[in-house]
């Protein structure tokens, strides 16, 4: 039923009000699968997951149920998509530069630069794709008005996240690589932009530190029985709850650095300003999004890093040091290379899923559970999505470890760790 609306061609125009009631009692009803005059949002949102399943969001249904019944009658429904309409006409017109009744690619990338979206011509024409039933590459009003029929957008600001969410990002993150990334970044903020959230990322770098290899050495010596040798599982156990407990102390200020990361330009003025948007916006608990994940990952993570390293380490030196207790920086950079890249790669998947949790109220409206966002990175993207991004966090190991393994050894001897 939902096919035969998508192919209503009657313009509006020339409609008039008994076909403008035919055309929305017939929707309505194939909606209404139970057949009981009431749609609730399950029945919504299924229909919307067949129209388009990038409409199917509560907020649709709160906007058509003004009276909070939790049931939209033919009434609400019809009110709604009369309002709707006209604000989609708006919409029309405003993307419609030249008046002449079509939207070309030309106007959608005119008009999108100037709410701040740049976009190259080649994604111009895939929102046009998505939208255009003829094959004329351009958007009339009558295609334009029956593709946003459905769609919970109220204006051209919210119509351009949509497009960026949903067809300029799926684009770029389908076949986007490293190089591809940094011009993209580039183009939207300037180089600037590279460093992006890298002020509450210095800030939080020391305590979190601090905590991860004091707590460490704190709990090696609680797991050790009468000043025994600590072994590979109590060094694993030691690492996993310093990390556990390193990350849990500074995980606001973890949020905060990835939605600096991945907001677009002007939309923070600076960590504070992030932090009070959050606050106001989405409440205390938008601080611990994506905690869950981030906990489940840093322990295999932190538990493998300082495990590996120590355990490398002290191997070296057992086999060839003959009473040394420095191998040197050569050596020291190797273990803990490598012990980083094996933490990284058990770790990332839960990490992917823990930013993706914390960017996703920059995306869209609706909250997603971790389960959920499994799920769906899985149907979408396979096996393969859980590393998307691996490369370059592998690449940034080197010179992380350049600095922090050397840092640990020399702060090591000065506070008395041995």
């Amino acid at each position: 039923m939902l096919r035969w609306l998508r192919g209503f061609v009657l313009p509006a125009a020339s409609r008039t009000d008994e076909e403008d009631y035919l055309h929305y009692k017939i929707l309505f009803q194939d909606l209404d699968h139970n057949g009981d005059g009431v749609v609730d949002i399950l029945e919504l949102q299924e229909g919307l997951k067949n129209w388009n399943p990038s409409f199917a969001r509560e907020d649709i249904y709160k906007t058509i149920d003004t009276n909070a019944d939790s049931g939209l009658n033919f009434e609400d429904f019809m009110r709604y998509l009369k309002d709707h309409e006209r604000k989609m006409t708006l919409a029309f017109n405003s993307l419609d530069k030249n008046d002449d009744g079509i939207i070309e690619t030309s106007e959608i990338i005119a008009v999108l630069k100037s709410l701040g979206i740049n976009i190259s011509e080649t994604q111009a024409k895939k929102i046009i794709q998505s939208i255009d039933r003829d094959g004329t590459m351009t958007v009339d009003w009558d295609e334009w008005k029956n593709y946003f029929l459905l769609h919970p957008a109220k204006n051209i600001d919210e119509i351009a996240h949509f497009w960026k969410r949903s067809t300029i990002h799926n684009l770029q993150s389908g076949k986007m690589r490293l190089l591809d990334g940094f011009k993209q970044m580039v183009k939207e903020g300037g180089v600037r932009s590279l460093w992006r959230g890298n002020g509450v990322n210095v800030l939080k770098i020391a305590p979190e530190t601090a905590l991860k290899v004091g707590t460490y050495e704190q709990y090696k010596k609680w797991l050790s029985s009468d000043g025994a040798k600590i072994g590979i599982i109590e060094r694993f156990i030691s690492g996993s709850l310093a990390g556990a407990t390193a990350q849990t102390c500074i995980y606001p200020m973890e949020v905060i650095k990835t939605r600096l990361a991945v907001g677009k330009t002007g939309q923070y003025s600076g960590i504070i300003d992030c932090g009070k948007q959050l606050l106001k916006q989405e409440g205390a608990r938008a601080f611990f999004k994506g905690y869950i994940p981030n906990l489940l990952g840093i322990i295999p993570y932190a538990g493998i890093d300082l495990c590996v390293y120590e355990h490398l380490k002290n191997r070296w030196l057992e086999q060839h040091a003959r009473g040394s207790l420095d191998p040197g920086i050569v050596i020291l950079l190797g273990c803990s290379t490598l012990s980083h890249a094996c933490g990284q790669m058990a770790s990332f998947p839960l990490n992917l899923v823990r930013t993706r949790m914390q960017a996703q109220a920059l995306e869209e409206k609706r909250t997603t559970s971790m389960i959920q966002l499994i799920q769906d990175i899985y149907n979408k993207e396979g096996k393969r999505g859980f590393f998307r991004g691996v490369t370059p966090n592998i690449i940034k190991v080197l010179p992380s470890v350049c600095i922090s393994c050397l840092t640990f050894e020399k702060v090591k001897e000065h506070v008395g760790f041995t």
